[in-house]
């Protein structure tokens, strides 16, 4: 089942900082889910002064409760407390976007 995950980073002073410190984690982690083709797609979201505010993914799991027992929960982003506000809905991507 596919889903689109929209998640904002903190908004105190320290955000910028908590993301910078667990980005090399988050990275190698999505880089292994992605070989696994269970993260399909990915993006910082930037505010309007180009600096990263949260992200975007787009994920392939059997189910919600899978993604975060397989995921977010030992994402670096959720557990450097990086992502404050996480919305998971389902989605359906077509097929020919995933076969590029």
């Amino acid at each position: 089942m596919q889903f689109l995950i929209t998640a904002y980073d903190g908004t105190d002073s320290q955000a910028l900082n908590r993301r910078l410190k667990a980005r090399e984690k988050h990275l190698e982690h999505i880089q292994k889910l992605l070989k696994e083709r269970k993260i399909l797609y990915a993006a910082a979201i930037l505010d309007d002064d180009g600096s990263m505010i949260g992200s975007t993914l787009f994920v392939d799991f059997p189910s919600k409760d899978s993604l975060k027992s397989e995921w977010l929960d030992s994402e670096p982003y959720v557990t450097g407390n990086v992502w404050q506000e996480i919305d998971i809905k389902p989605c359906k991507i077509p097929e020919f976007f995933l076969n590029q």
